[in-house]
């Protein structure tokens, strides 16, 4: 054997392409602005700035802001199984609710005291609380439950469905019926979820009364932080092996079979995953808005979340984000300036958006932003 045989023979290791970072320098600072806002800024503007000066922030735009940031959970929610999976749900408002359910009923306990019924019990002369009731007194029950009870019917429901190999449309289709479904259950008064009231006039959480200032902003600084930590963990989510598995399964799940994938287990857990995140924004949503009914759980509520993430942009992670703050935004000035022509706009916006802006609003500043940026690089060369 000669000796360019055997240098011909020795194994070459082969470098693998190295993980990049979490987030770029750019990236990190803008996320370090927005906790800043959140929890110093924000706080600052609202409680000790007086009323009178241009720059306090009023408890109006801390409860409006704090509402969006849940709807901004649920954007981003989505667009984990819609921009990187592929799977469209229509029925994110159930998990949104249920999450919500869970939160009303711990509330309603408190404003009711110990050892009492809850108010629209007693209106409809229930003498004792149902079984599904025993673990509403305790907000560790009730902090699991918020994850426990949306992951649940999430992993029964995907079970089923995906296991079928139901999908496209089809898929959409059933998720909307399923929420249609439980809001007509959840409507019934002899279900023991308030009827078409739901719940509401809630006056404390563990033991602090809800609506002094203080709390309002604590609600808000904790729906902030939650939603930024949900940011960097799908980020983290779909820049892992198990991210790249699930954009193979939304470009070609046929492919991904035979490369000896199974893609039941991914979707599963990324339906489950997404629908915990739609429970936690429900229960931030209830103590500050002070209200959850059947209507969480209606078909254009479903809608809008998916209407938040392709105006945003779709497979963006920011995108769901900045699209669920514009959308609102919009519906909170409109619904008072016009409010006869707000669905319009609505159903006008979704169509502009998937003829001419199918990557969203992301899309749009990442195309002007390359365009400028090579118009200089041309400048200068």
């Amino acid at each position: 054997m000669t000796a360019s045989t055997l240098k011909s023979n020795v194994f070459v290791p082969v470098e693998l392409p190295r993980r990049k970072p979490l987030l770029t320098k750019p990236g990190w600072a803008a996320f370090m602005v927005a906790l800043i806002v959140v929890c110093a800024l924000a706080p600052v503007l609202n409680l000790w700035v007086p009323e009178s000066s241009a720059f306090h922030l009023s408890d109006y735009a801390v409860r409006l802001l704090g509402k969006i940031m849940c709807y901004a959970i649920c954007a981003l929610a989505m667009d984990l199984i819609w921009g990187y999976t592929g799977i469209l749900s229509l029925g994110h408002g159930l998990f949104f609710a249920l999450g919500g359910y869970v939160m009303g009923m711990y509330l309603s306990r408190e404003a009711a005291g110990p050892d009492a019924l809850p108010a629209f019990m007693v209106f409809l002369d229930w003498k004792e609380l149902p079984w599904f009731w025993a673990l509403s007194d305790s907000f560790i029950a009730t902090f699991i439950l918020i994850f426990a009870v949306p992951g649940v019917v999430a992993f029964v429901f995907g079970w089923f469905a995906f296991r079928s190999r139901i999908k496209g449309v089809y898929f959409s289709i059933i998720t909307q019926a399923l929420t249609y479904a439980a809001m007509l259950l959840f409507f019934r008064n002899e279900t023991g979820f308030g009827g078409n009231n739901g719940f509401t006039d809630f006056k404390q959480i563990l033991g602090m009364p809800l609506a002094t200032q203080e709390m309002r902003m604590a609600l808000f600084v904790v729906t902030g932080c939650t939603l930024l930590g949900f940011f960097l963990m799908a980020r983290w989510l779909v820049r892992s092996k198990f991210g790249r598995v699930l954009q193979a399964i939304r470009d070609a799940e046929t492919r991904v079979m035979f490369s000896g994938y199974s893609p039941l287990p991914y979707k599963l857990t990324i339906w489950v995953i997404s629908a915990m995140m739609c429970g936690l924004a429900g229960a931030l949503y209830v103590p500050q808005v002070g209200i959850i009914n059947p209507v969480e759980m209606s078909v254009a509520s479903s809608i809008e979340i998916a209407v938040w993430t392709a105006v945003g942009g779709r497979s963006s992670l920011i995108g769901p984000i900045v699209g669920a703050f514009a959308v609102n935004g919009a519906k909170s000035w409109l619904t008072v300036a016009a409010p006869e022509f707000w669905l319009y706009f609505l159903g006008a916006l979704f169509i502009a958006v998937t003829l001419w802006m199918p990557q969203g609003i992301v899309g749009v500043v990442r195309k002007l932003r390359s365009k400028f940026g090579s118009k200089q690089e041309g400048g200068a060369a």
